[in-house]
């Protein structure tokens, strides 16, 4: 009986078509073709194709069976989908925002007889939307919405991001049944990425992402987008998919397979289109492939959403605690350090040695030289202080006065760090300090705040008794 897809294909209202699957006698599948399409289709296409800036797409008449990236961006996501149709008889449901495209796409695929002993068929109906329709995000099986809603309460639930986050990417772990589950946050302008969190299984020989992760790592990551190809993820599953990537990507294959990798799912976290990160499963249940693509697929929207909420609440606390100028910790960061020690709270923290460091002669330096000038050595006395006390707090105070707070037991040690610094730079020429240091338990650190104050200014008299011509 052959069976009539064209006729059948003009009746479903919706953007849809008819897809061809081949499967070889070893067992693979490809030679995807696009049996039939119907008006709506052939019109919203070429449209779609002008959105989305496609090059060397076929825009002519539609014709028959021809290869069906042809017609659509080749997509190794939307072959697996239209063989889970076509071949193993599922109905599929997705609504993704590929790469590619700047709409979101509602995409179902339903299995149909074929007349064929080799080829079966699906049709593939595809709409989109212009914004996110939630009803459609969450329009999933049960069990996959489950676990979503789980990851999502556990990252609005706990107070610590961090805690929250790396609890989620064990859970991410367990549900893959992976050996290896990663979030690695990216800053494409800066060319930087670091691990935000991991979990690896117990047995895997895989070495965690710190051991790979350096200022060269970035050459890889530049290549996932291109593997990514403009869909959702790029997923290696099976030997024919990493021959693909041997061939399309070798960077990225001579790095991962010889690690140790049975296969991979990576997703880009994007945020307001912009990719802020990416999250991987490594050498996961195959068996689970389709169910752990959707798990992750909506499970990526929300945490780039709580990335992003984490990130930009960093970059403010940093923007409320950082002086803009030198790069320190500024006024207010010192005056909630100070609270801090006041409320008792510093529990571990018993001695503390403050240092007051004010700099001399930046009057005459904004008055002579200008401002350009008097900043530079700003910059640069801020550098002075991180030399010799690398491994302290240092703040800038206000001005031209700044601060250095230790929580050091070794007291002695402490002594000959300020000598040295107070000999280097005890110079009117460059950078020069009047010092100032006091000593006391972190529960009475105002006595000592005003201890190595008073110091200091003794020692800003000194310098002036010395060299006059200096005094402001």
């Amino acid at each position: 009986m052959k069976f009539d897809y064209t006729f059948f294909s003009e009746h479903i209202r919706p953007m849809s078509c008819i897809v061809s699957v081949e499967v070889f006698p070893d067992g693979t599948y490809g030679n995807i073709r696009l049996a039939t399409a119907n008006s709506a289709f052939r019109h919203i296409a070429e449209d779609t194709f002008e959105k989305v800036g496609e090059s060397g797409m076929n825009r002519t008449e539609f014709v028959p069976d021809q290869p069906y990236d042809k017609y659509i961006p080749k997509d190794r996501n939307f072959e697996e989908l239209c063989y889970r149709s076509a071949v193993l008889g599922e109905t599929v449901h997705t609504y993704i925002n590929p790469e590619r495209t700047p709409v979101w796409l509602y995409i179902t695929a339903i299995p149909l007889r074929s007349d064929k002993e080799n080829i079966y068929y699906c049709a593939y109906l595809q709409s989109f939307t212009e914004t996110p329709d939630y009803s459609l995000m969450t329009n999933i099986a049960p069990d996959i919405a489950s676990d979503v809603l789980r990851i999502c309460m556990k990252l609005r639930d706990a107070n610590d991001f961090i805690t929250s986050v790396t609890d989620v990417i064990k859970d991410i772990r367990d549900l893959c049944d992976a050996e290896h589950c990663c979030i690695l946050t990216t800053d494409f302008p800066q060319r930087k990425c670091a691990v935000l969190c991991e979990a690896l299984s117990e047995d895997t020989k895989l070495l965690s992402m710190k051991a790979y992760v350096n200022d060269d790592f970035f050459e890889i990551i530049d290549t996932w987008h291109d593997t990514i190809a403009g869909s959702t993820c790029a997923i290696i599953k099976d030997e024919r998919d990493w021959q693909e990537l041997e061939r399309t990507n070798p960077v990225w294959y001579n790095s991962i397979k010889p690690a140790g990798a049975k296969n991979i799912v990576l997703f880009p976290l994007k945020y307001r289109s912009e990719t802020i990160g990416f999250i991987w499963a490594i050498s996961f249940d195959a068996g689970r492939a389709s169910k752990i693509k959707d798990m992750l697929e909506l499970t990526t929207y929300f945490l780039a959403s709580e990335i992003a909420s984490y990130q930009l609440f960093n970059r403010l606390k940093k923007l409320g605690s950082m002086d803009m100028l030198t790069g320190i910790y500024n006024r207010n960061a010192m005056n909630n350090r100070v609270d801090f020690f006041v409320s008792g709270k510093a529990q571990d923290a018993d001695d503390v040695c403050i240092v007051f460091a004010d700099l001399n002669g930046l009057k005459a330096v904004n008055d002579h030289e200008g401002h350009f000038a008097g900043d530079l050595l700003l910059k640069n006395a801020a550098l002075t202080l991180q030399k010799y006390f690398p491994e302290y707090e240092i703040y800038r105070a206000g001005g031209d006065e700044f601060m250095v707070l230790a929580l050091e037991k070794d007291r002695e040690k402490m002594v000959k760090k300020i000598e040295s610094f107070r000999k280097a730079t005890a110079e009117p020429e460059g950078v020069c300090f009047a010092v100032g240091s006091s000593f006391g338990n972190v529960s009475e650190i105002r006595k000592a705040l005003h201890e190595a104050d008073e110091n200091m200014y003794a020692d800003k008299e000194e310098f002036y008794r010395r060299y006059p011509e200096r005094r402001r």
